[in-house]
This record gives structure tokens, C-alpha cells and sequence, in this order.
């Protein structure tokens, strides 16, 4: 039997590893898996990568290609030109190069704009992921308002990058529905959802007794938050409800592990309540490490706000905790809800509401019978649906189909 010729696939990322984030953890988790199905691929990051060092970086076992900012990168509004243009003379040399079957352009739009010229050009069909709502995360931060003219020069990009592909793939449903409202027809769009490598992340049997002792949890009962501290997390939401419940549960102790914007507001705010005694912030932790902070943690909470953003896009924090086998309580939001199912995998609570989210709280810590078979359901779940060969399987066909119609 003859062998399928193999794929040549040139991804555009804008960063990647070494740097860590959740996005590069993704695009590494990909090719790495499309390496076993037998895909080549290459790599190009943007500009906004940059760091000085090597045109050419060898991490992961993966070659990646770097792009130097132009000189219009310190220049503000001109710098987002700057990237296309840069991205745009970097591509088209490697589609020269090592002619690929196809280019794959991945979130921002930026890189999509770009990698839409070169594929024209040369007449290569390009895939393109959409990975967030980006104007809608810079609303959440505080760096835009919905509406105000960079939201809506930032959702026009988006609509022409998304225009522009001829397949398009994303992280889940609610961008997916999304997109095709913007006018991509449903037949060209897939999900690739997020999900975890499950042998990284062995169900959690003990606690890791010496950081359980330096952060004084010995025979504690510990919910736990790992993540970045922005306001639509909704941390300040289960500070309002741990002050209900710590009274009635005097050996219960929440841990806040990470950082970001919300770090001082939330220090204070405990203050406020009168629980920082009861609060225990780590500040960021390094990501080699981070599972010993899993382990301490008896219950997982997730108390993302209602907005548009959490509305649509699924986090990857609960994917870890349920991958351990961690009792995962989160917000009844849209992205929740395509990871956890209510009283089987995880529990849901009404967002935005501290009131409801102690109450659920208070009736678990009082119903521990239940907690084994949330667990064990969330765990299968991961095992089942939400492992990278499971979820990245989903672009070979994406792959196959625009190729067979350019052929």
C-alpha cells in the first residue's frame, strides 16, 4: 500500500516558547501532535515575539523562525502596520524557500492579514485560528471600551483576517457561533478545542505535605484559584462569598495563587472582610512547580464574571484541575459550560453572585460523600474528549479539504 505524501504545514504564531504563556502552550501542544500524525511542519512568529538573539531558534525540538521589527515598530498605530509589513517580507521568503502545502496563521488577526497576501501570491490555501476575541479582552483590562473606535478597528481586522482564510478554525463553540455570524459560512469553520497534555497531570492521591506546612494548611479544608488576577475572573466575587462561609467553616482557607491587576485590590478588599488571615496570596508561581500548589487544593473555583468575552471563550485553568482530578466549581457562563457539566463533571452557580456561590459551597463542604464521583467524572471527561491527540486530530481533515480544492 502506497504511503500518504506527507503534509508540509507553515504556521504563523505570534510568540511562541521559549516565552510562557497559554497561547504558546497550545501552539507547541499542536505541533507536537502534528508531528505524530506524520504533518511537517515550520514556524514563524511575528514581530511582537522579538527578543534580541538568532534569526533561527531551536526550542522543543522545533525550528522557529524570528521576525525583527521594522523601523515604524516604535511608532504608535504604525506599529500594527509594522507587523503585517515585516510578517509579510518574512513569509513570503520561507513559502520560496520550502514551499509548503499550506500556510496555518494562528490569532492575532495581524498574522492572518499578512499570511492572506503571501498565500494569494503563491497560491497556497490558508487555514486561519482565531484563538480569543481579542477587542473584548483589551475591554476587559481597561485598555479599550466596547464600542470606542479601537474596538472597532480591532473587530474590522478581525472580520477581514477571518474573510480572508479559506477554511477557519477555533477554540470553541462560542467563537465558533461567533464567526459565523460575522459571515463565514458554518461549512468552513471547526472547533479545535483547548485541552491538556493528561500525562503531565496525574490525579492528585496527597497533598504536598512540606509546601502544605510552609503556607501553615495542615489539616485545612482549601479552595483554590490558579491564574492570572484580571477583574472578570471574578476573585473579588469569591472573597465576598469565602467571608460568608469562613465563619460556619473556621477551618476553611482560600488560596490565590498567581498575580496581575487585581493583586492590590484584592489584598485590600480582604482586609476589608476581615479575612486575610483566612487568605493565603503566593504571588506568580514558576510553571515547573505549579503542580504542588494543585495538590493543596481541595476544591477548584472559577468564579468567572457574565461579559461577552467569558460569555464566548473557554478558559484552560479548569481543563488542569479536572485533568487531576480536582472537584471544579465554577460560574454558569458560556465557557464554562462547554467544559463542565452541571452535578457530573463540575458545579455551576449563578454568575456575578456571592450569595449563591457560598451557598453552593457551604452544601459541599457539608455532602463530602459526593465528591469521588465529581471527580472521577471530571477526570474521564479529559481523558476522553480533551486531550491534545483527541482535539488536534480534528485539522487533518480541515488540511485535506482545502487542499483537495485547489487540486
Amino acid at each position: 500500500m502506497s504511503q500518504q505524501p506527507q503534509l508540509n504545514v507553515l504556521h504563523v504564531f505570534d510568540h511562541s516558547v521559549p516565552l510562557h504563556s497559554g497561547y504558546a502552550f497550545r501552539s507547541l501542544a499542536i505541533l507536537q501532535q502534528q508531528q505524530r500524525l506524520n504533518i511537517s511542519t515550520r514556524q514563524l512568529t511575528s514581530s511582537k515575539h522579538y527578543l534580541a538573539g538568532p534569526a533561527e531558534e531551536q526550542v522543543a525540538g522545533l525550528t522557529f523562525q524570528r521576525t525583527k521589527p521594522g523601523w515604524l515598530a516604535k511608532l504608535p498605530v504604525l506599529n500594527q502596520l509594522d507587523v503585517i509589513r515585516q510578517l509579510e517580507r518574512q513569509l513570503s521568503k520561507m513559502v520560496q524557500q520550502q514551499k509548503p502545502d499550506i500556510i496555518h496563521a494562528h490569532s492575532p488577526s495581524l498574522n492572518a492579514l499578512a499570511a492572506a497576501r503571501v498565500a494569494r501570491r503563491f497560491n497556497i490555501p490558508l487555514v486561519y485560528e482565531m484563538r480569543a476575541s481579542w477587542e473584548d479582552a483589551a475591554v476587559s483590562h481597561g485598555s479599550c471600551k466596547e464600542g470606542d473606535l479601537r474596538y472597532r478597528i480591532g473587530q474590522y481586522l478581525e472580520k477581514k483576517a477571518l474573510k480572508s482564510a479559506d477554511y477557519v478554525v477555533t477554540i470553541c463553540q462560542g467563537l465558533a457561533r461567533q464567526i459565523e455570524q460575522w459571515g463565514v459560512p458554518g461549512n468552513r469553520i471547526s472547533v479545535v478545542a483547548n485541552a491538556v497534555d493528561i500525562s503531565a497531570f496525574n490525579p492528585v492521591t496527597t497533598k504536598d505535605q512540606a509546601l502544605e506546612q510552609s503556607l501553615n494548611l495542615q489539616g485545612k479544608t482549601v479552595l483554590g484559584f490558579l491564574g492570572s488576577f484580571y477583574r472578570y475572573e471574578g476573585l473579588h466575587i469569591l472573597l465576598e462569598a469565602f467571608a460568608r462561609l469562613q465563619p460556619q467553616h473556621p477551618d476553611l482557607r482560600l488560596l490565590l495563587v498567581g498575580g496581575g491587576l487585581q493583586e492590590a485590590a484584592l489584598k485590600a478588599q480582604a482586609g476589608q472582610l476581615n479575612i486575610s488571615d483566612y487568605v493565603i496570596f503566593t504571588g506568580r508561581v514558576d510553571h515547573h512547580t505549579i503542580s504542588r500548589y494543585y495538590s493543596l487544593a481541595d476544591m477548584f473555583i472559577y468564579p468567572r464574571q457574565a461579559i461577552r468575552l467569558t460569555e464566548m471563550v473557554t478558559p484552560l485553568k479548569p481543563l488542569e484541575a479536572m485533568a487531576q482530578q480536582g472537584l471544579v466549581v465554577a460560574s454558569d457562563i458560556g465557557g464554562h459550560r462547554e467544559l463542565i457539566r452541571h452535578n457530573d463533571t463540575g458545579i455551576l452557580f449563578e454568575p456575578d453572585n456571592p450569595v449563591q456561590l457560598a451557598s453552593v459551597l457551604d452544601k459541599l463542604l457539608n455532602n463530602r460523600d459526593d465528591w469521588p464521583r465529581l471527580k472521577q467524572n471530571g477526570r474521564d471527561f479529559i481523558a476522553r474528549e480533551r486531550t491534545w491527540p483527541h482535539t488536534v486530530a480534528a485539522i487533518l481533515p480541515v488540511y485535506q479539504q482545502v487542499l483537495s480544492e485547489r487540486s
